[in-house]
């Protein structure tokens, strides 16, 4: 049997230790906004003025049942909500970003916006064409910055879509680059949990994107979007990004849009008749850099005045009826 000093001095040094750990336990620093998946931590938010639910109203003051029925199941599941500065210029993007924060937040949920307003946007397809000029981009975008970096609740960004997938094709590699890096510090510094819009995996290949997002800096931020507004497969898209994440410096995470996926890609971009729902949007937990899956284009909205659609991000009902037949 111990001797009763040896005893006394074994049950310091546990008691020690275990004030070592407790220091250790509470000293631990919170994680920062990029280091946390805010889609796992709260739910996403719907926007209760989306497209989709006015639509569906106006479906029902016609009588049209159907199609009533079918916009707002679109609508009641939590989409993208993309910033443009045609309809939310300098001045009030800001305010505007802060409202939706602030409504998500009362409902315990987080937002997801699409920054959409790169000087030359859609400058391969022209059917989303405008953009602001190069000297106002980062004060649109650091309006953002700055409103959700002083929200008391978080929120999540994914930033300009095809931007960096078409900087080669445009000839604008090098402006491109300087745009989206001096977005991304924006973002980036007020504390904004980011990804940057990655393109999809069957466009320009993996090694290019991979020197891309790290010209623009994206170990700054959480990590980068893929298929966005587009038809890619889940499995396709997840071994596009696996392979980013190997080619792309640190640790890097990502979000993929299924939100119209259902029928896979038909080598067809623009308002394909073939198109169906993917499955409905929501978290990963899988052990995986892969954070959620969302729907990021809002599915019943037309990709431009193509195969008869309406303009880019205008209702188009006959799409919706499609989608989800």
């Amino acid at each position: 049997m111990p001797a009763p000093r040896l005893l006394l001095l074994g049950v310091a040094a546990l008691g020690l230790v275990a004030a070592v750990a407790l220091v250790v336990v509470l000293t631990r620093p919170e994680p920062g906004p990029q280091e946390r998946n805010r889609l796992a931590e709260r739910s996403q938010y719907a926007d209760p003025d989306a497209r989709a639910v006015a639509a569906a109203a106006q479906a029902r003051a016609d009588g049209d049942v159907a199609l009533a029925e079918v916009l707002e199941e679109l609508a009641s599941v939590p989409s993208g909500i993309w910033l443009t500065p045609e309809r939310h210029p300098v001045g009030s993007v800001g305010a505007y970003a802060a409202s939706l924060v602030a409504a998500a937040d009362a409902r315990d949920e987080v937002p997801v916006l699409v920054l959409y307003g790169v000087p030359e946007r859609d400058c391969a397809a022209s059917l989303s064409s405008g953009g602001l000029p190069a000297e106002q981009y980062p004060v649109w975008v650091g309006e953002v910055a700055t409103a959700l970096g002083a929200a008391e609740a978080p929120s999540v960004v994914v930033l300009e879509p095809d931007a960096l997938a078409t900087a080669e094709e445009c000839g604008r590699r090098d402006e491109r680059v300087e745009q989206l890096r001096s977005a991304v510090g924006l973002l980036a510094e007020a504390g904004v949990t980011t990804y940057v819009d990655a393109g999809h995996s069957d466009w320009i290949p993996a090694r290019t994107m991979a020197r891309l997002l790290e010209a623009v800096g994206v170990e700054r931020v959480r990590g980068f979007a893929t298929n966005v507004s587009n038809y890619q497969r889940d499995e396709d898209e997840r071994a596009y990004a696996e392979t980013l994440d190997d080619l792309v410096a640190g640790e890097q995470h990502w979000v993929v849009d299924r939100g119209r996926n259902g029928n896979g890609s038909t080598q067809e971009w623009c308002n394909p008749e073939e198109a169906a729902l993917g499955q409905r949007p929501g978290f990963v937990d899988d052990g995986t850099g892969l954070d959620a899956y969302l729907w990021i284009k809002p599915p019943g909205e037309s990709d431009g005045t193509c195969g008869g659609g309406p303009a880019a991000g205008e209702i188009w009902p006959e799409a919706a009826l499609r989608l989800a037949r």
